[in-house]
């Protein structure tokens, strides 16, 4: 489904959406590290003669790749961000439009942790133990 809100054609005031990024939406963007997901996010769009303001709201879980044993695990995301965009300035030729759907994506990739791995235990206990074989380790030399 796409979100697209094309702002000339829209009433001067507060608009409310809601809908959902889904596995499609998620899955067909390119070189994306989210293998899937349910994100339910809101909008808030308060819109003026010469500028907007959005305030979109995220929740829900994405799969990603475990970087430490390379299997799918789901990771919880909730999130929340306001902002204004001043349109005076823009090319009055070119239609001024909103991607919802891709500012919600943009929103939970950014509010992803930097590492993504499985709690203690939860990984793939066949690569766990490959992991632990080829652990390199120091160890003090014995006088």
């Amino acid at each position: 489904m796409e979100n697209v809100i094309n702002l000339d054609t829209l009433e001067l005031g507060t608009h409310h959406y809601e809908y959902r990024l889904d596995d499609a939406y998620l899955q067909g963007i390119e070189k994306s590290e989210l293998l899937g997901g349910q994100i339910d996010a809101k909008a808030d769009l308060h819109l003026r003669e010469m500028d907007y303001d959005i305030r979109v709201a995220v929740n829900g879980t994405v799969q990603v790749t475990c970087d430490r044993c390379l299997e799918p695990m789901e990771i919880t995301v909730e999130a929340e961000d306001d902002m204004t965009a001043d349109t005076q300035n823009e090319n009055k030729n070119k239609t001024r439009e909103i991607d919802l759907n891709w500012l919600a994506y943009e929103l939970t990739t950014v509010n992803l942790p930097l590492v993504h791995s499985h709690q203690a235990g939860g990984c793939n206990p066949e690569m766990d133990t490959l992991l632990q074989d080829h652990l390199c380790t120091t160890e003090e030399p014995e006088d």
